[in-house]
């Protein structure tokens, strides 16, 4: 199969060059304008989301500059369709995108995979976003384009790059915020960002690196003693850059490293040894080296080639020890749990595109990827190996249509996936100022390493992996309809109406085992289904900026088929973007809310009668964020601001179930209260 793929591709790219010879002189119909923000996820070349087939969320520097964040959670935290959950037991958060989460959302750094060691997508936090230039979000599946994990859709973080004029720029941001009503300047209670970069770049080279620092002093809440509701976490977030450009060539290296340490405090007791006051700590210590490599190569006017590789290292170790309060001597636990969970990929994509003609592009290429995975809780050294040949053209017929089929060839080493995973993705200008897309993709995950061989017990989890899993597969299906209602100077409307409508055979979920029901293993649900629909508007003018959008998210109620209850359960969700500017004193004031409803959802209840299904509910809750941005002195930004204004912590849950692993009892914990933040950045240019 691996030579066959091999055979297919170093062909097809042959005969298409050897077929574009003579068409070098023709015009770049594909070139894009700059009317609107430019986007590059799943496209053939950079192009206006205005002319993209997809529908893009692109949240921009400028967004993200404002926000005043930390961390990439806190900036999507207030989008359509996205919601996070926190284990308060693991320090790991979980994104849901469209009512779908974990292992099918597909998180990328500058479009290549980023790893988690689980189903919880963790990456998220340990991305420096000091070094972000924009979120760019595709909803939908993009299976065909990025392979298993892609259900949902994507989330591609891309980073700053340099701009090829000749130039050294020196980077500084240091930020204090509060947690609540906790805090201690500089270190202990609340969060303190150092970071510091530096770039060099001129026509031909560029280089660069830098740090940046986090530290979390933890969040007591109603934890007592030494114990905190929130965990204590340190972390260093380091990168370097390096990169060449040439006559249609460019190449780039990038390194991005996390080193984190978070601490889950115990509380204190009398050592019999030597009568003073101890404490057993745990601390969950994550490394991850990520190494990627690209490079492009305009062969002519019509066909280029480009290349994508990477390998991650990411291990997380749990380490035990007992700390001596008196003489703040710390040893490890000899009865303590010392373990160290290893996961590793290697990544490849060669990609080719295509201009046919004015009307019609090819881009295929090849995708391997090659994870393995060792350690105390994983049985064996077990390998998943993922090649496939994946195609798409985008077909113009005349000025009004757009078409992009595509079907992805996949072998995978433990799975049967499917002979072929189709898509199409499809664009109408009904009118000017009036586009309609509309897609259908077939999605295929094979299940991951963690949720095959990862067993893991301690007093808030019991997971053990099931060899026995099967491959998800699902159809999904969605629409897009956009409005440029106004386009002038002074002001521009644009409002877009969307719903999407996706089916799941066999999805992966945490369940009682059937054999053991002290137990929570990974099982297979053989029907699920979610649907939504989302109005957003956006308005420039003058110097008002504003969003104001609505999603309503259906999630499956699998007791439906037996009850006589509603299929879906819906969560509504209403978010606005609010930002004023005063150009003159170089300042600007933001506001970023987001309203989420009620989730509910229908629990099994054994009762003397029988099992019943009965309605449990997690409260609504509003998040917004309050900042100012002040530029000074031309190289400086004085950014303050309030979090979580409406002071959520956390949210009332109706299912009083609070026993078992993961379970979806008990209140959720949602964050830490209103804080407050101060911080100053610098960029010097020379």
């Amino acid at each position: 199969m691996r030579k066959l793929i091999t055979s297919l591709f170093i062909l097809l790219t042959a005969l298409v060059s050897k077929a574009q010879q003579g068409h070098n002189r023709q015009d770049d119909s594909l070139r894009v304008n700059s009317l609107n923000e430019v986007v590059v996820t799943g496209q053939f070349s950079p192009q206006s989301m205005k002319n993209s087939v997809y529908q893009v969320r692109v949240i921009g520097r400028e967004q993200i500059r404002l926000r005043g964040a930390t961390n990439l959670q806190s900036i999507l935290s207030t989008e359509l369709g996205m919601r996070f959950s926190n284990d308060l037991t693991l320090g790991t958060t979980d994104v849901e995108l469209m009512g779908m989460s974990g292992q099918n959302v597909k998180i990328l750094l500058d479009g290549v995979p980023v790893i988690d060691r689980g189903s919880t997508r963790e990456s998220l936090g340990q991305i420096d976003i000091n070094n972000v230039e924009k979120i760019e979000i595709v909803e939908g599946p993009m299976s065909v384009s990025y392979g298993s994990d892609a259900l949902a859709g994507v989330i591609n973080i891309i980073t700053k790059k340099s701009g090829g004029s000749k130039a050294l720029t020196v980077n500084a941001r240091v930020l204090e915020e509060t947690a609540g009503d906790e805090y201690n300047a500089f270190s202990g209670a609340g969060t303190h960002h150092q970071s510091l970069g530096l770039a060099w770049q001129n026509a031909r080279f560029e280089a660069g690196g830098g740090v940046t620092r986090n530290f979390f002093g933890g969040w007591q809440g109603n934890a007592t003693g030494r114990k905190m509701e929130w965990m204590p976490k340190e972390q260093y977030l380091p990168y370097a850059q390096a990169g060449y450009r040439k006559d249609g060539f460019s190449a780039w290296y990038r390194f991005n490293g996390t080193d984190e340490t978070l601490k889950s405090l115990g509380s204190t007791y009398t050592n019999i040894n030597n009568n003073h006051e101890s404490a057993t700590d745990q601390f969950y210590i994550t490394k991850r080296w990520f190494h990627q490599l690209q490079s492009e190569y305009r062969i002519n006017a019509a066909n280029s080639l480009s290349l994508a590789a990477a390998y991650t290292d990411y291990s997380r170790s749990t380490q035990t020890t007992e700390i001596d309060l008196v003489t703040d001597r710390r040893t490890l636990a000899p009865s303590g749990n010392q373990d160290k969970s290893v996961f590793t990929t290697r990544f490849l994509r060669l990609t080719a595109q295509h201009r046919l003609s004015s009307a019609i592009s090819l881009q295929h290429g090849l995708d391997i990827n090659l994870n393995a995975s060792s350690g105390e809780r994983i049985e064996g050294s077990p390998e998943i190996n993922d090649y496939a040949y994946f195609a798409s053209s985008e077909i113009k017929l005349g000025s009004k249509i757009n078409l992009r089929p595509g079907l992805r060839f996949i072998h995978n080493s433990v799975y049967d996936a499917p002979p072929v995973i189709p898509s199409v993705n499809t664009k109408f200008t009904l009118a000017k100022g009036l586009d309609l897309r509309a897609a259908y993709a077939r999605g295929f995950r094979s299940p991951a390493l963690r949720e095959l061989y990862f067993t893991f017990f301690d007093a808030s989890h019991s997971i053990r992996g099931n060899r026995n899993l099967k491959a998800e597969t699902s159809d999904s299906f969605n629409a897009y309809l956009s409005y440029q209602a106004l386009d002038r100077k002074e002001i521009r409307w644009n409002t877009t109406l969307g719903t999407f409508y996706n089916t799941f055979d066999n999805l992966i979920t945490i369940g009682v085992d059937p054999a053991d029901a002290s137990v929570n293993t990974y099982l297979n649900v053989d029907k699920y289904k979610t649907t939504g629909f989302t109005l957003n508007n956006t308005v420039y003018w003058k110097n008002l900026y504003a969003t104001l959008g609505f999603s309503a998210i259906g999630r499956y109620n699998r007791f439906s088929e037996s009850k006589n209850i509603d299929e879906f359960l819906w969560t509504p969700e209403v978010n606005s973007n609010l930002r004023y500017s005063f150009p003159s004193i170089a300042t600007s004031i933001s506001l970023f809310l987001k309203y989420t409803g009620k989730l509910p959802r229908y629990i099994a209840e054994t009762t003397a009668t029988g099992v019943t299904a009965r309605r449990t509910e997690t409260e609504s809750f509003t998040m917004a964020d309050l900042t100012l941005n002040k530029v000074f002195y031309k190289y400086f930004t004085l950014n303050a601001g309030v979090k979580n204004l409406f002071g959520v912590t956390r949210l009332a849950n109706t299912n009083a179930d609070t026993g078992a692993a993961h379970s979806t009892g008990g209140a959720v914990p949602m964050s830490y209260g209103r804080s407050y933040f101060l911080g100053i950045s610098a960029q010097i240019t020379r």
